[in-house]
């Protein structure tokens, strides 16, 4: 059973995601909030496993709500529905692990809670603190949203993050230093200035007299720093 809280300052919103709701047997609606400030109060009262909520709300808005809730031990997943694209960056910023954009559909909701769900009973079983399946930045295209799984190598070049998967890359709006400490379990450190994906390691090699690291998918093999080689010696020891 997946327990949600549905955090809307329009009761025809509250009442439309409740009539969603009540069609999955696997769902149980824990309260509804009409602000943010009502909603970090009801989260830590009734502990759901997911918060359904709105951005834009009096009172305390969507995203500082996001943040309040983020910082309970566990934090549920939030789940941002709304009308409005052009938050969808603040609210990845803000720790959000989907963002659905209003109408919503039921199928779209559903993969959310499922993913929503999975994640969070791996945090009280010991697994990764994160919440997020995706990474996020803007391209000419508009907001990009590149799944976590996919990413091979991360590498940082003054004030920007590109990620690189089998696909291509991308430029992100994330730190290096945030991707790290958010998804320690999934990436490891090679250099100051880039992380590898530790699933998609398939070896150790020499490229101009350096260490380096061979990864699945993608031709780039990261220069390794002598300060991390015993590091990644001890995870690649076949070399």
């Amino acid at each position: 059973m997946i327990k949600v809280l549905i955090v809307d300052d329009e009761s025809l919103a509250r009442v439309r995601m409740q009539r969603l709701l009540e069609k999955k047997s696997h769902v149980e609606i824990v309260g509804e909030a009409k602000d943010g400030l009502e909603a970090v109060e009801m989260a830590q009262q009734y502990l759901p496993d997911v918060v359904l909520m709105d951005v834009r709300m009096p009172e305390m808005d969507g995203l500082e709500a996001a943040r309040q809730i983020a910082i309970m031990n566990p934090p549920p997943a939030v789940i941002f529905c709304t009308a409005f694209e052009d938050f969808a960056l603040r609210a990845f910023d803000a720790k959000a692990f989907a963002y659905l954009l209003k109408p919503i559909k039921a199928a779209d909701l559903d993969a959310a809670l499922q993913r929503a769900a999975s994640a969070t009973r791996a945090q009280l079983n010991g697994g990764t603190r994160s919440h997020r399946r995706h990474l996020c930045s803007r391209t000419h295209n508009g907001l990009e949203l590149v799944p976590v799984e996919q990413i091979r190598l991360l590498q940082a070049d003054q004030k920007y993050v590109t990620a690189y998967t089998a696909e291509g890359e991308t430029v992100l709006s994330d730190t290096l230093k945030d991707i790290e400490e958010e998804f320690s379990q999934l990436f490891i450190r090679v250099h100051r200035s880039a992380l590898v994906a530790r699933d998609a390691i398939e070896g150790l090699t020499y490229a101009e007299g350096h260490l380096a690291v061979k990864l699945r998918d993608i031709t780039i093999e990261p220069i390794v720093s002598r300060r991390l080689e015993p590091k990644l010696r001890q995870l690649v020891p076949q070399l």
